[in-house]
């Protein structure tokens, strides 16, 4: 029987998984609770990034000792698999980030913007010698757009498209936040020799994607997993 691994996203509002058989992906799905992980056959090995917090870590924690297996709790490091973090105090950088960023390089070998648009929007750039240069971290559009229903005396508004004047107020708030986000983007994508592409993934994609068409996207469904593959198969090697 060959080696399984599982691998473990944990975000703030769900978790992502993959089942890899012999470093080949055979499964993934995403799910609400630590216990929807339960199901199946216990791996041999368990690789996680975790950015949902202490109480999902030891619930973790339980079902990895069930399973009688060690995990591998992925953390920011100087620099792995080919990618130099530049962050001020490396170790800072999340898990999720730098799992990205290793798994972008893996597939670029190049200067690239890698945009995650989940409850929070992170826009992250690597050189072309692969050095993370730096990124920034915006509230997600959902957050944005509930924060104006809860710092001001504008009611909640779900819906709304994206206009150029907006007269109504969902649009006016859709708007900003897409356009707000958009404009992130845009700003940072600048910054990078001409041409490079831009890695978008998260539940926001459908959102964003249209806006940024004329950008050269390379849309990623998993790039968080797919580091993770990259870290399990970097120490296999």
């Amino acid at each position: 029987m060959g080696m399984t691994t599982l691998l473990i996203d944990a975000g703030n509002t769900r978790l992502k998984w993959a089942r890899l058989s012999d470093g080949i992906r055979v499964a993934e799905g995403v799910c609400k609770k630590v216990s929807d992980l339960a199901a199946g056959a216990a791996p041999d090995a368990v690789w996680i990034s975790n950015v949902a917090g202490p109480e999902v870590a030891a619930q973790l924690e339980v079902l990895c000792r069930r399973w009688r297996t060690s995990p591998h709790w992925v953390r920011a490091e100087a620099a792995c698999c080919g990618v130099r973090n530049g962050y001020e105090l490396p170790w800072q950088l999340g898990s999720d980030r730098w799992a990205a960023l290793v798994a972008a390089w893996d597939r670029v070998r190049g200067a690239c913007l890698v945009v995650s648009c989940g409850t929070a929007t992170t826009v992250d750039a690597l050189s072309d010698q692969g050095e993370f240069l730096g990124g920034l971290i915006l509230p997600g559009l959902d957050l944005m757009r509930s924060s104006l229903a809860t710092g001001t005396a504008l009611p909640p508004h779900s819906g709304g498209r994206v206009q150029d004047f907006p007269r109504n107020t969902a649009d006016a708030i859709h708007s900003g936040a897409v356009l707000a986000t958009t404009g992130a983007i845009r700003q940072q994508y600048a910054k990078l020799p001409m041409a490079s592409p831009c890695l978008l993934g998260g539940g926001a994609v459908a959102q964003l994607g249209d806006l940024l068409n004329d950008l050269p996207l390379l849309r990623v469904e998993n790039l968080v997993l797919d580091g993770l593959q990259v870290l399990a198969r970097g120490q296999a090697t």
